[in-house]
């Protein structure tokens, strides 16, 4: 598959949380200001590169060889739950503020079903080679980061806005979100 195909495939056309529906409990629970999402986009970033790497080089080196690609979800969780540790380990010491802000979602990348979700389908049915597995899991990063991005900065807009009181908060952040997903489904004529 075109490389380029798979990159705008992946940010636009099959974003993983507007098209996908996964990822879905960051993408609301950190989208409420926008450094914060800057913040979670390269956390999720690196977890999801290096987790579809490490992956793809278990599944197709480990457990196809073996014949035990039964245990595919178990490790890749575990290789996932890794990778986070080492993120917090460093946030923790390079960046403290960044990683007060991102709280209690940084552990949640453990069971973000969007890093687990491009791990599998990098391996799976689109029969990617290491390149184009590296280059698919990028380019949904991008894609997860562009939408976290534009639903923190509508919700930071929404803040300033004379919206009803039934509709404040959540109930308006979902049609918010659903509004972005419906944007995004424009592309789909393009890959």
């Amino acid at each position: 598959m075109d490389i380029f195909l798979i990159v705008i495939s992946a940010i636009f056309v099959n974003n993983i949380v507007l098209a996908k529906f996964l990822g879905v409990c960051p993408f609301m629970g950190v989208s409420t200001k926008l450094e914060t999402s800057f913040g979670m986009t390269g956390a999720v970033t690196f977890v999801m590169v290096i987790a579809t790497t490490v992956t793809f080089l278990i599944q197709n080196y480990i457990l196809v060889p073996f014949g035990i690609e039964f245990m595919q979800t178990i490790i890749f969780i575990l290789v996932i739950a890794s990778l986070v540790q080492l993120v917090e380990i460093v946030l923790k010491k390079v960046s403290p503020a960044l990683y007060q802000a991102l709280g209690i979602f940084l552990p949640l990348i453990t069971t973000n079903c969007a890093v687990l979700g491009v791990a599998i389908l990098a391996v799976g049915p689109a029969d990617f080679s290491l390149i184009e597995a590296v280059v698919y899991a990028a380019a949904n990063a991008v894609g997860f980061g562009l939408a976290l991005a534009t639903f923190a900065g509508l919700r930071e807009h929404m803040e300033l806005a004379n919206i009803p009181k039934g509709m404040a908060g959540i109930p308006i952040a979902f049609v918010t979100a659903g509004l972005l997903a419906l944007a995004f489904m424009g592309f789909a004529g393009i890959a």
